[in-house]
């Protein structure tokens, strides 16, 4: 279902420094609420493997 409205973390509370998402046309786009202008576009697919890697920690490395 595409969701033209950008959503941000329930965790961000008040707070406009946040990553927010949203579904168009199947596709995932994804910005920071105060780089607005900058957008991410990635597959749904490629978001899931994204995140299950950060959370394994394959990325940790980069830190």
């Amino acid at each position: 279902m595409d969701s033209p409205v950008w959503q941000k973390s329930s965790y961000s509370g008040a707070n406009n420094a946040c990553v927010e998402v949203r579904t168009l046309s199947g596709a995932v786009e994804i910005r920071e609420s105060d780089e607005g202008h900058l957008v991410l576009h990635t597959t749904p697919t490629a978001l899931t493997a994204l995140l299950h890697g950060i959370k394994a920690g394959e990325f940790d490395h980069h830190a």
